[in-house]
C-alpha cells in the first residue's frame, strides 16, 4: 500500500476526498463554537461522523486503485514492443 497514492489531483475522488475532510473539520468547528441544543450538536455530529467515513473510503479507493497513467501508454505498450518479427 502506497500513501504517496492519495495525492492525485486530476481525480474527482480525491477532491471529494478533501470536501469531506473539510466539512467534517467545518462540523466539528460548529459543535464547539455556537451554543446549539441537544439535536442541533446530534446532526453535526452525524455529518461530521458521515464525513469522516466517506472521506475515508475515498482515502482507501485512492490508495487501493493505481493512478492513471499517461493517455498513450492505456493501449497496452507502444506497438514497437508487440510487434513480432518473422525474417
Amino acid at each position: 500500500m502506497k500513501l504517496s497514492r492519495l495525492w492525485q489531483p486530476r481525480r474527482l475522488l480525491f477532491w471529494q476526498m478533501v470536501m469531506f475532510n473539510v466539512l467534517s473539520s467545518v462540523c466539528t468547528y460548529a459543535m464547539r463554537a455556537y451554543p446549539l441544543n441537544t439535536g442541533g450538536l446530534l446532526l453535526l455530529a452525524l455529518v461530521a461522523l458521515l464525513n469522516v467515513g466517506f472521506g475515508l473510503l475515498a482515502a482507501w479507493a485512492l490508495v487501493r486503485d493505481p493512478p492513471p497513467g499517461p493517455k498513450g501508454a492505456q493501449a497496452g505498450g507502444s506497438s514497437a514492443s508487440t510487434a513480432s518479427t518473422s525474417e
